[in-house]
Parts: structure tokens; sequence; C-alpha cells
């Protein structure tokens, strides 16, 4: 079965320097339907504007990935870390026991435009971490990469969950297919448009697939997209 998010059924606050939507219930938005899958509680797609963002704040026992689309992310934290987020860019941070860290916008002039993921970890209370990958454009290209999973692997940042993270960009006229193996699920996040199992998928829309042994993802046009593989 796959259940389509719609883009312009998520919830939405417009702050003047935060433009956020959210796919599942978050903060102030609650919609009893969308509460995440499974493990995967918080897909946010952010804009934020130049010179602004996110003042210094805490959280705990959380998995935290950022996938910048456009801009730059600038991000610090009480481990000490400070670094700069670029499109392809994976940032995972282990909340753990506690950390504060903030995310702002270096430019003066260019918005910033990502995507916030909140994860459930499988244990309390770990120790704060943070981690960062660079990928390549062409490394997406026309497949499913890995680029986050418990066991790290292929270069991916490391989850502390049963949780499979890919990305993706296929060129107009392409597909690629993933197993999902019995008992699992899958999220779709689409970047650009995107037809899953002969459902299209317009930019920004969701999909959660339960009980399909195999996805099949192809194009139109080009695309780009996240898949997560649930436990």
């Amino acid at each position: 079965m796959i259940t389509k998010r719609p883009s312009g059924e998520r919830g939405h606050a417009n702050h003047g320097w935060l433009d956020t939507r959210h796919t599942f219930s978050f903060a102030r938005y609650y919609d009893p339907r969308y509460t995440g899958l499974r493990d995967l509680l918080v897909i946010n797609e952010d804009r934020v504007q130049p010179s602004r963002g996110f003042g210094t704040h805490s959280h705990d026992n959380m998995e935290i990935l950022s996938y910048v689309l456009e801009g730059a992310l600038e991000h610090r934290d009480s481990l000490g870390t400070g670094s700069i987020i670029r499109p392809g860019d994976v940032q995972r941070m282990t909340a753990g026991t506690g950390v504060t860290h903030s995310e702002f916008n270096p430019s003066t002039t260019d918005p910033v435009h990502f995507l916030q993921i909140w994860i459930t970890p499988d244990a309390q209370g770990l120790k704060p971490s943070y981690e960062q990958r660079p990928f390549r454009p062409e490394e997406l290209r026309g497949v499913l990469k890995v680029v986050g999973a418990r066991d790290g692997r292929d270069g991916a940042v490391t989850i502390h969950q049963d949780v499979d993270v890919f990305a993706s960009r296929l060129d107009a006229g392409t597909d690629v297919t993933h197993k999902v193996r019995p008992g699992r699920y899958a999220w779709i996040q689409v970047i650009d448009a995107l037809d899953v199992n002969g459902v299209a998928l317009s930019t920004g829309d969701g999909a959660a697939l339960t009980g399909e042994a195999e996805v099949r993802l192809s194009a139109e046009t080009e695309s780009h997209f996240l898949l997560f593989d649930l436990a």
C-alpha cells in the first residue's frame, strides 16, 4: 500500500525569517494521521533568510540529520563543532544525553533551503556526537546511494537506529528499484517529481509504503529524492 502525503497538506508556518513545512506533527502543528512512520519522526523542509537562523537551543535522545538543498548552513554546537553544510552534505548529530547547537545562514544575500530529519535512537543516553559527509551529485546519479545507516557503510553517516537512508538523482526516463524486506517499511521524500510504483509524486510530496516488497522509482523529468528503509 502507498499512502501519499501531498506537499500542500503539510503543516506550514512562516515566521518571516523562517518558512517551514512539516511532513509530520511538529511544534504547534498536530495531525493524528501524521505522527511519523516507525522511528522516523520529523521531516521539516526549512527555508531560512540571509543572516538569520536558529539560536542556541538544546536536544536530547534524538538522531538529527540535515540535508541542504540550496545555499549553506552554519552549524555550531556544545561539542566544539563548527562547520558549514552545503548541498550534497549529510550531517548527523546524536543528541544523546544532551547537546546545544545553533543553525545559521551565513550568507548576506541568499536563503538556505534544507531538510531537517529526526529519528528516534535505538537507546537512550547515548554519548553526543557529530558527523558530516559530502556526497557529490554524480555519486547519486542513477542509483540509490546509502547516505545514512546504522553500520555507516560505504561512507554513510552512522545512525543509531535500524534505518537506512538513501539519496538519488534520476535523469528523465530512468528508474531504480528498491527491495523492501518482509516486515519493513519505507518512506519516500520527494525533492523533485517522481513516480513510485505508478503513483505520481510532485515536488515536496512524501509517501509511506507498507507491504510493498518492491519499490520502482521512475522519473519522467529529472528527479531528486530521499528513501528511508525502516524497521
